[in-house]
């Protein structure tokens, strides 16, 4: 009797694991899912045409976006390579101890990034115009339009899984 007591707290705890484990790796019951964050730079200085930095109020919105993902698990930041876009990514990437990566936003969800997301959880920060156009080729059909240029607090949230389908979720985040 004891060994059998034994025996089936054991299967029990390693039940346990093998879920949390799943859980931690996006794989559920249709297998692996990828969720894509993504969000467009925050506000950027107007005054400066080549290559703008953020305004005070868009370095703000910036650790407002690293306090929204605190408690959100992301194995990678990604960014354009443009000041605005990767000061936008830095604090949530610095609060969760990862670099920011950059993504040519000329070739949008290729196979090297699809290959490098796979069955992750990452934040993309873009653009006005290629933003909505990633969402729009992870999803393979053209459903979002442009986001306005004085529009910086939209999160579209993706949630791709392995046999193709997705998931969409279009939040604007108060800030302020």
């Amino acid at each position: 009797m004891r060994y059998l007591l034994f025996f089936t707290c054991m299967l029990f705890i390693s039940c346990g694991n093998d879920t949390k484990n799943a859980e931690s790796a996006n794989i559920s019951e249709e297998g692996i899912s990828s969720t894509y964050y993504l969000i467009r730079h925050a506000e950027k200085d107007r005054t400066v045409t080549d290559d703008p930095g953020l305004l005070p109020i868009g370095l703000e919105r910036a650790n407002h976006w690293a306090n929204y993902f605190e408690d959100i698990p992301l194995d990678q930041v990604y960014s354009t390579n443009y000041n605005r876009t990767k000061e936008t990514a830095a604090p949530t990437a610095s609060k969760k101890g990862l670099t920011v990566a950059f993504y040519d936003p000329a070739n949008l969800f290729d196979e090297a990034f699809q290959e490098a997301t796979r069955g992750k959880q990452v934040l993309v920060v873009g653009h006005s115009n290629t933003t909505p156009a990633f969402v729009n080729t992870i999803i393979g059909e053209k459903k979002y339009r442009q986001i306005s240029d004085t529009e910086n607090g939209m999160l579209y949230t993706v949630i791709l899984k392995e046999n193709g389908e997705s998931e969409v979720e279009v939040d604007t985040i108060p800030f302020n």
